[in-house]
This record gives structure tokens, C-alpha cells and sequence, in this order.
């Protein structure tokens, strides 16, 4: 979709200075950007970023009125794009793209007459609610929430304030703290995958799952309840599309966990980990702070903190690597 806002080089600039970054750049505040683009893709009136030297020899033909780029790089931009100096391009480039943003899902304040909400629910100040969603009994929504179309919220839900829910997302049983976003088609709460294994008798869930601040949850995710206690994403994390994390898995902050993985249940995951699309964990283990889990491995023991896994079954990234070579070499 092309963005249409203009946005003043002033209003970057402050933006980097709101986050303490540093920067230096001779261009005036009063010029116009209209959009933020990748270098191949940039235009005489757009502003790119360069962070990755697989595109180094992209930036010599580079369009753009200006790139956010380190000092070092800098000689290699042409005469028609303006450098703007930062130690840091890419994080840079993601809090200034906020400012190109065209999707405002902030709350206007207005529930549609077309949703549902139980008498038994409390819904605080400027809380939007979108046609045809409903709100059941004991949900608290709190200030500045945005709750789009087809949504299904409650029962026992705690959403704080300014969160973001998209459309046909289902959340019960769950606390959701501020400042989240969970995409759509996401499921929150629902029961859990237990059951006494030689009658299939079903264990009753009684727990509920806790989202820690501005975290976000992708599309068509499923969280599960906890039997007993709590299912844990905590805060700063990032969840991407297709990803399912079974009952009383724990997870700690600032968790990255990209697309189509697969954790069981009771496994407890530390802060800072790093989880490659389409892995898979197994239940009851533990995996420490700051790990690696390379896409597509197999977990299927305790991890200690600041390792590095890939391959199934999951090891030392390093001890796979040599496993892969043997084995080519053989071929």
C-alpha cells in the first residue's frame, strides 16, 4: 500500500532524540519525505536505511533524498542521497517507520450497536468496540482499548489499558496487560491439549494465561489455559503468525518466537530467547536466558542459558554444523 503522509525531516529528528539517538545529518529540518523505502525501491523522495553489507553494492545506484547508514558507509552513497548518520540504521528505521504508518487503530470511543456486551462486563473510558463483537461476564476492559469486528472477549478476561485487539480474535480465561497487540484470528485461553492417557478422560482446565506488557501476538496463534496456574508470555515479546504454546508453558521477557513453531506443555522458557520458525519443544523442559533455538530444530532435553541449538535432535550449533559436513562428505 503506498504511503501517502509527508513527513518532516524535524519530526525525525526529534523522534531519534525522544530515544536517545545519536545522529548527525546536513539536511535542513523543513525537508519533506513521503515515504520509507528499501534501497532498490526508494525513490528521489524517500528516505531508506542501509544495515546489511549483502547490499552494499545496491547502494551506489540507490534513488533515495536520503539513508539512514553508519559513518563508515557513507562514501559509498551517490551525490543525490543524503547521509543521516546513526550507529544503528536498522533500529533506527523501525522507530521511525511509527511515523509512516498509516493504520490507526487508536479507541475513538465508540462501541458499535451492533456488538454485544454483558451486563456483567465493565468497560472503562475510550474503549472502541467494532460491530458484531461480544464481550461475556467478569471481562474488565480498561481505558483506550481497541477491539475490531468479529471479536469474542470473556468470559474472565482483564484487558488493560491501550491494547490492541484485531478482528475474529477469541480471548477467555486471560489477563492481557497494557500496551499489547494481539492480531487477528488469534485464540487465547481456550482449554489445553490434556487428557488421562489410557481413557482419554479430559482433565478440566481451572487456570488462565497471562500476556505481559507490550508484547504482541500474531495471527491465528493459540495460547492455552493452564490447568492449574498460569500460561506466561511475558513482557517485551514478540509472537509471531502460527505459533501454538500449550498449557503452563512460561515464557520470559523479551522472547522472540517466529512463525509456525510448536512448544508443549509445562515447558519453562527464560528471558531473551530466540526461537526459528517451525521449531519444536518438547513438555517439562526447561530452557535457560539469552538461547538460541535455530528454526526447524527438535528440542527435546533442557537447555542451559546462552546457548546456541539447531538440528534434530536439537545441539551445540556449532557440534551440528560438523555433523552436517561428515555427513555431505560421505554423500
Amino acid at each position: 500500500m503506498k504511503i501517502l503522509k509527508k513527513i518532516k525531516y524535524i519530526d525525525i529528528k526529534n523522534l531519534l532524540l525522544k530515544n536517545s539517538l545519536e545522529f548527525n545529518s546536513e539536511i535542513s529540518d523543513d525537508e519533506l519525505f513521503l515515504n520509507l523505502k528499501s534501497i532498490s525501491n526508494s525513490s528521489s523522495e524517500d528516505l531508506s536505511f542501509f544495515s546489511n553489507l549483502k547490499y552494499l553494492n545496491q547502494l551506489e545506484i540507490i534513488k533515495a533524498k536520503a539513508c539512514l547508514i553508519e559513518d563508515k558507509y557513507k562514501e559509498y552513497l551517490p551525490h543525490n542521497c543524503k547521509p543521516i548518520i546513526v550507529k544503528d540504521p536498522y533500529l533506527a528505521f523501525a522507530l521511525i517507520s511509527s511515523l509512516f504508518n498509516n493504520e490507526n487503530f487508536r479507541s475513538n470511543g465508540i462501541i458499535s450497536e451492533n456488538s454485544i456486551i454483558n451486563k456483567q462486563s465493565k468497560i472503562k473510558n475510550n474503549v472502541q468496540i467494532n460491530q458484531f463483537s461480544t464481550v461475556h461476564e467478569n471481562t474488565d476492559i480498561h481505558e483506550n482499548v481497541y477491539i475490531g469486528s468479529n471479536s469474542n472477549i470473556g468470559p474472565n478476561v482483564i484487558i488493560n489499558s491501550n491494547t490492541i485487539i484485531h478482528d475474529n480474535v477469541s480471548i477467555s480465561n486471560a489477563v492481557i496487560m497494557e500496551n499489547c497487540i494481539i492480531k487477528s484470528g488469534a485464540r487465547i485461553g481456550g482449554t489445553g491439549f490434556g487428557f488421562e492417557i489410557k481413557t482419554k478422560q479430559k482433565i478440566y482446565h481451572s487456570g488462565n494465561v497471562i500476556i505481559g506488557k507490550n508484547s504482541a501476538i500474531g495471527s491465528n496463534t493459540t495460547i492455552d489455559r493452564a490447568v492449574f496456574d498460569s500460561t506466561i508470555v511475558g513482557d517485551f515479546s514478540n509472537i509471531d503468525n502460527l505459533v501454538q504454546i500449550a498449557h503452563n508453558v512460561t515464557i520470559g521477557n523479551f522472547a522472540t518466537i517466529a512463525a509456525q513453531v510448536g512448544i508443549a506443555g509445562s515447558t519453562a522458557i527464560g528471558n531473551y530467547v530466540t526461537i526459528g520458525g517451525q521449531a519444536g519443544i518438547s513438555g517439562h523442559l526447561v530452557i535457560g536466558d539469552n538461547v538460541t533455538i535455530a528454526g526447524k530444530s527438535g528440542v527435546t532435553k533442557n537447555i542451559p542459558n546462552n546457548s546456541i541449538i539447531a538440528g534434530f535432535p536439537a545441539k551445540d550449533i556449532n557440534l551440528w554444523k560438523k555433523e552436517v559436513i561428515r555427513n555431505s562428505l560421505k554423500k
